[in-house]
C-alpha cells in the first residue's frame, strides 16, 4: 500500500504527467510568462465550464476576495458579513481594506453561513455578505441572494473550496459555485481541487462593468498604460500556472467523482456510528468534498489524532480557533459562547485524507484505524 497523505499531489501528477510538462515546456519554449496565451486559453476554457461571462486570473484566492472587495467600492468603515467558521484569509481582507469584519454563526449540520444569523447582523452600515462555500458544498444561496436583495448589499462568494459545485435553485436551475452573487472568487492552491504547482486564483462575474473594474484593479489601477485612474494591485496568475490548471481543469469533474467515491467509502464505514457524525448533505448543493470532515463526540479528539498517527494514518483540524477568538481579531463585541455551534465545531472537528488518489486499500486502512479507535 502506498503511503497515505492528506493530499496526494504527486501520484496525480504522475498520471497526467506527459501533458503537466508538455504544457510547461511549451511556456518556457514561448518566454511568454507574465499574461502570455496560456493564461488566455485557461481563462476562456474556465469561463466555459462556469457558464460565466468573465474570468479575471489573479495570483491568489486571498487576492481574488481583496480585488473583488475594491472593485465593489466598498469605503473604509463598511461592515462585510461573514462566517465565523473559515480560514482567515477571508475576514482577513476585510480587516485590511479597514472595513468593520462581522461574523455570524454556522448551520451545525452543513457547517455554512446561517442565514438567520445574516439577518441579526444587518444594520445600516453593512455594504456586503461573503458567503464561504466550505469543504466542497455551497451555501443557502437562495436565502443569502434574497436577503441581498431586501438589503441592497453585494454578494461576493468565497468559493475557493467548492469549485465545480453545482448550486440547484428552487426553481431547478443551476449554477456553478462562485457564479452566482455578484462576483466569486476561488484559489488555485495545490492542495485545492483545482489546484496548480504554486499560488493562483481567480474572480467570476456575469457583470461587464465590474469585470472592467475589476481588471483595472489587479492591473496597477490602469485603465491605459501608465496612466492610473484608481488604486489598484499587482495580482497576476502566471503562464505556467495556467498551462498547468488548463490540463487539470479537463479532469474537474473526475476529480470530484472520484472524491465523492472516498466519501461514499467514509459514509458507509461511519453512518450511525455514536461518536462520529458524518458531512451532512445541503440538498440543493451538489458536493465536491474538499474536505471529508467529521463531526465527533464524547471524544478525546487529540488521543484520536496521536492514535491515528502512530497507525500512519493523518488527520487535520479545519479550523481550531473560530474567528473572534482569534488573537489579531479580538474585538469587545464579541466574546466566548456568542458563537455556540461554531465554538462547537471548532472543539470537535477532524477531517480525514481526501483527494482524487485514494484507493480501497489506503480507505479501509484509514476506516478501520479511525474505528478501531473506538473499540481500545
Amino acid at each position: 500500500m502506498n503511503k497515505i497523505a492528506m493530499v496526494d499531489l504527486k501520484s496525480q501528477y504522475e498520471k497526467i504527467k506527459p501533458e503537466i510538462d508538455q504544457a510547461i515546456h511549451e511556456v518556457i519554449n514561448s518566454t511568454a510568462f507574465i499574461n502570455g496565451p496560456a493564461v488566455k486559453g485557461f481563462q476562456e476554457d474556465l469561463e466555459k465550464y462556469l457558464g460565466v461571462k468573465h474570468v479575471i486570473p489573479c495570483a491568489n484566492g486571498t487576492d481574488a476576495l481583496q480585488v473583488a472587495m475594491m472593485a465593489l467600492g466598498i469605503q473604509p468603515g463598511d461592515e462585510v458579513i461573514t462566517t465565523n467558521f473559515t480560514f482567515i484569509a477571508t475576514a482577513e481582507v476585510i480587516a485590511l481594506l479597514g472595513y468593520t469584519p462581522v461574523v455570524v454563526d454556522v448551520d451545525p449540520d452543513t457547517f455554512n453561513i446561517d442565514p438567520d444569523s445574516v439577518r441579526r447582523a444587518i444594520t445600516p452600515k453593512t455594504k456586503a455578505i461573503v458567503p464561504v462555500h466550505l469543504f466542497g458544498q455551497c451555501a443557502d444561496m437562495d436565502a443569502m441572494m434574497e436577503i441581498a436583495g431586501e438589503h441592497n448589499l453585494f454578494i461576493i462568494e468565497d468559493a475557493c473550496q467548492a469549485i465545480g459545485a453545482d448550486y440547484i435553485f428552487a426553481d431547478g436551475t443551476r449554477k456553478k459555485a462562485g457564479t452566482i452573487g455578484h462576483v466569486g472568487c476561488t484559489s488555485f492552491f495545490p492542495s485545492k481541487n483545482l489546484g496548480c504547482y504554486g499560488d493562483g486564483g481567480a474572480i467570476f462575474t456575469n457583470d461587464d462593468e465590474l469585470a472592467k473594474q475589476l481588471r483595472v484593479v489587479v492591473n496597477h489601477g490602469m485603465t491605459v498604460r501608465y496612466y492610473h485612474d484608481f488604486i489598484g494591485v499587482n495580482s497576476r496568475l502566471d503562464s505556467i500556472q495556467a498551462a498547468v490548471l488548463k490540463v487539470k481543469l479537463a479532469r474537474l469533474d473526475e476529480y470530484a467523482a472520484a472524491r465523492n467515491k472516498a466519501a461514499e467509502y467514509y459514509d458507509n464505514a461511519f453512518r450511525n456510528h455514536p461518536n462520529l457524525k458524518i458531512p451532512a448533505r445541503f440538498g440543493r448543493s451538489t458536493h465536491v468534498f474538499h474536505q471529508y470532515t467529521l463531526v465527533t463526540s464524547d471524544t478525546d479528539r487529540n488521543a484520536l489524532i496521536e492514535f491515528l498517527t502512530k497507525k500512519e494514518v493523518p488527520a487535520m483540524i479545519y479550523y481550531p480557533v473560530p474567528l473572534h477568538m482569534q488573537k489579531a481579531y479580538l474585538d469587545p463585541r464579541y466574546k466566548e459562547g456568542d458563537f455556540p455551534v461554531t465554538e462547537h465545531l471548532c472543539k470537535t472537528v477532524i477531517s480525514l485524507p481526501m483527494h482524487t488518489e485514494l484507493d480501497d486499500e489506503q480507505l479501509a486502512c484509514i476506516t478501520d484505524s479511525v474505528l478501531e479507535f473506538f473499540k481500545i
